[in-house]
């Protein structure tokens, strides 16, 4: 089945394209994150279970109430507040999500906050019912963008995550460093970046042989401040600033 494509004209009129993730995709995520929440909530019934029993528990009688309190409080987080602080710390991501290659940003293709997070995943009870995601499922096949409810109310979308050979650009990797992984698109200033949304922008409206020079001019500069070289890079100068342009709101989230 094709992915569907969605392009976002931001404010300051770039055009930028994500695609949209499956149910598919969507129900690999939640199967992951699922399997984890499990293995940490039998972690926690184990520590129930040796800490309020036996000679432990003789030992630690007077505050049985408050280890009963902080481990259904754990469950609370656990159940409750896994996919909010993930999505929150995690840019959009849970560790299922990750997996799956997909991740959670606004429907202005900006990266989500703890706001949207919390949000989106306080309907997730709500898209569970009656049971296995039935009223999230339905609700994504009725509308274009596969948004369930917790989508609607908090403004948000499901995308794929860029592939791993636009990924590989933003790396700094070395051969005799393999362990050095640094998203480089922070290194850009805000002045570069609206330098960058002003071309773009104003590109259809600029004769092609300026236009072309331009966007060769812009990339260069870009790509010697990022430690990007020339043949490491899209070989159209304009796929690569648009590029860059994505990377930057999604890693450094520039808003």
């Amino acid at each position: 089945m094709a992915t569907d494509k969605l392009t976002i004209d931001t404010p300051e009129q770039v055009h930028l394209e994500f695609a949209l993730a499956d149910i598919g995709s969507r129900f690999m995520a939640v199967f992951a994150d699922t399997a984890i929440q499990l293995i940490m909530a039998l972690v926690l019934v184990i520590i129930d279970e040796t800490a309020l029993s036996g000679a432990i528990y003789s030992h630690m009688a007077e505050y049985q109430k408050w280890i009963m309190a902080a481990i259904i409080f754990l469950n609370f987080c656990l159940w409750w507040g896994y996919y909010a602080a993930f999505e929150t710390l995690w840019n959009g991501q849970t560790p299922g999500k990750r997996w799956a290659g997909i991740r959670v940003i606004k429907d202005n293709g900006r990266p989500i906050h703890a706001f949207e997070a919390i949000s989106r995943n306080l309907l997730r009870i709500v898209d569970f019912f009656p049971g296995f995601y039935a009223a999230g499922v339905i609700t994504m096949f009725l509308n274009s963008r596969n948004r369930r409810l917790g989508d609607f109310v908090a403004g948000t979308l499901v995308v794929h995550d860029r592939t791993s050979k636009e990924s590989d650009l933003f790396f700094n990797t070395s051969d005799k460093k393999p362990e050095i992984a640094l998203y480089q698109a922070a290194r850009l200033g805000i002045p570069e970046v609206e330098l960058i949304e002003t071309f773009l922008a104003r590109r259809l409206d600029i004769p092609p042989e300026v236009r072309r020079q331009s966007a060769v001019r812009i990339a260069d500069m870009v790509g010697t401040k990022l430690g990007i070289e020339p043949n490491a890079r899209p070989a159209n100068h304009e796929d690569f600033l648009e590029l860059v342009v994505k990377e930057f709101r999604s890693r450094a989230q520039y808003r």
